[in-house]
C-alpha cells in the first residue's frame, strides 16, 4: 500500500484530500493528513478507512522528517515558504514531493540533488501557479504546431466571489490566504514586456496600473500586473516574444481602492506598531495622517489621499469600518496586520456563501500573413464553503498529479 502524507488541511486542501480518498481503495494507498488543527484534519479526512488525520507540528524538525521518511509521496499544503525545509527532506529520503506553490530560487537550488536522488520535486501544480500555465501552453503548442508565429500573450487569474454572494461595495471577499492579499504585489516590482519595451510597475504605483478585460457571461474586471512576467519567456518557449504579461484579477474599481491603503503606508509589514492595544479602527487610521486637532480623520483623509465627497471610494472606505471606534483587538502587529484584522472582521465569507475563480488567456499570433487572436476564459464556481473554487482548482490538478506519478 503507497502512503500518501498531505501536510495542511486549510481550505484548499479539501478537494485534493477528497480526491485522494475516493481513489484510495481502488489504488490501494493510505491517506495520512497532518495539520495543527487535528479537529480540522480530522474533518477532511472523514472516518475514511483508508485515511487517517493526525496532529503535525510544521515546525517540529524532528517530527516533519520521521513523517517524510515514513511515506511515498509528500504533498505540501503549507505557506509557500515553508516547503522548503520539507523538500530537503524529501531529497535526502529519496522520497517525491508535490505543492501548488511559485518555484523560489531556494526550491530551484534543490535541482540538480534531486535529480541525482531520483526525486521529482513538482511545484506550481495549483490554479495560478498550475492550471494556468498548463491551459496556455496547450494553446500555444497548437498554434505553433499549425506555422502560427506569436507575438503576443497575456494571462490573468482572480480568487473572487461568486456574483450570488457578491454582497459589499468592494466585490470581494476573502476566499484564501488574508495575508496574501494584505500584502500581494509587495516583493518588488511588477516586471513584463509590451511590444519590445521592457516595462517595470513599482509596487506604489502597482494598483493604477490595470487592464479592463471583459469575460464573456461574468461582466468586467480589473488587472494588475503580477510579480515576474519575464521569467516565464523561457519556461513558455517564447524568449523572443515582444508582448508577455502575467497578472492578478479583480473586479472593477477594487485597485482603485486598494490604492488608498498603500498610499497611506497601512499595507506596511516591516514594523511592528506602537499602543495598538489601546488603539481603536479610528485611531489606527488616524495614526497615519498629520496632527491636526481641528480637523476629523476623515476631513484629513478626503485632503491626503484627494477624495472628492462623491466619490465611490469613499464608500468602500466606510463600509469597512475604518472610522469606528471599534476596538482593534490586537496588542502587537505591523500595519498590515492591523489592516488584515480590520478586513477580515468585513471580509468574511457567510455560510451560504460561494467562491469563484476567474482565469483569462489572450494569444496574438500571425499565421499566412495574416493576424489571429485567440482568447480563452475559465470560470468555476465553489459548491459551498468545503469544497470551494479554489479549493477544486488548487487540490485536483494536485490530486491527479498524484495519482498518475503514484501509477
Amino acid at each position: 500500500m503507497k502512503k500518501i502524507l498531505v501536510i495542511g488541511a486549510g481550505r484548499s486542501s479539501s478537494s485534493l484530500i477528497n480526491y485522494l480518498l475516493n481513489h484510495s481503495t481502488a489504488s490501494g494507498w493510505k491517506v495520512r493528513v497532518g495539520d495543527m488543527d487535528e479537529a480540522l484534519a480530522k474533518s477532511k479526512v472523514k472516518g475514511n478507512p483508508h485515511g487517517e488525520a493526525f496532529l503535525l507540528n510544521a515546525l517540529d524538525a524532528a517530527q516533519c522528517e520521521e513523517e517524510v521518511k515514513a511515506a511515498d509521496l509528500i504533498i505540501s499544503m503549507l505557506p509557500a515558504h515553508m516547503h522548503v525545509d520539507i523538500a530537503k527532506n524529501c531529497v535526502r529520503f529519496r522520497k517525491h514531493l508535490i505543492t501548488p506553490s511559485y518555484i523560489t530560487d531556494e526550491m530551484k537550488a534543490l535541482h540538480e540533488e534531486a535529480e541525482k536522488a531520483g526525486v521529482l520535486i513538482l511545484n506550481e501544480m495549483g490554479v495560478d501557479p498550475g492550471i494556468d500555465h498548463m491551459s496556455a501552453k496547450k494553446v500555444l503548442d497548437e498554434i505553433a504546431a499549425e506555422g502560427g508565429e506569436i507575438h503576443t500573450f497575456k494571462s490573468f487569474t482572480g480568487g473572487l466571489i461568486a456574483p450570488e454572494s457578491d454582497n459589499n461595495p468592494w466585490n470581494y471577499k476573502f476566499t484564501w490566504n488574508p495575508r496574501n492579499v494584505v500584502l500581494a504585489g509587495q516583493g518588488g516590482a511588477a516586471k513584463y514586456i509590451q511590444e519590445g519595451k521592457y516595462k517595470y510597475i513599482p509596487y506604489h504605483r502597482l494598483f493604477r496600473r490595470t487592464e479592463i478585460i471583459d469575460i464573456p457571461e461574468f461582466g468586467k474586471f480589473e488587472g494588475y500586473a503580477n510579480r515576474d512576467s519575464l521569467k516565464y519567456r523561457s519556461i513558455y518557449g517564447l524568449d523572443n516574444i515582444p508582448t508577455l504579461c502575467r497578472g492578478t484579477f479583480r473586479r472593477l474599481g477594487f485597485c482603485r481602492a486598494w490604492d488608498a491603503f498603500v498610499q497611506l503606508g497601512v499595507t506596511d509589514d516591516s514594523y511592528i506598531m506602537e499602543g495598538i492595544e489601546t488603539m481603536t479602527h479610528r485611531d489606527f487610521i488616524n495614526s497615519f495622517l498629520t496632527y491636526n486637532p481641528w480637523d476629523s480623520v476623515e476631513l484629513k483623509l478626503r485632503y491626503y489621499l484627494k477624495i472628492d465627497q462623491d466619490d465611490a471610494l469613499w464608500e468602500k472606505l466606510e463600509w469597512l469600518g475604518l472610522f469606528d471606534e471599534t476596538p482593534i483587538g490586537l496588542k502587537k502587529a505591523t500595519p498590515a496586520q492591523v489592516l488584515q484584522h480590520i478586513l477580515e472582521k468585513k471580509w468574511r465569507l457567510d455560510p451560504e456563501d460561494k467562491d469563484m475563480i476567474v482565469m483569462w488567456h489572450k494569444f496574438g499570433f500571425r499565421m499566412e500573413g495574416k493576424e489571429r487572436e485567440i482568447q480563452s476564459s475559465m470560470v468555476a464556481i465553489g459548491k459551498d464553503l468545503t469544497y470551494t473554487a479554489m479549493s477544486d482548482t488548487v487540490g485536483l490538478p494536485i490530486a491527479i498529479a498524484a495519482k498518475l506519478l503514484l501509477s
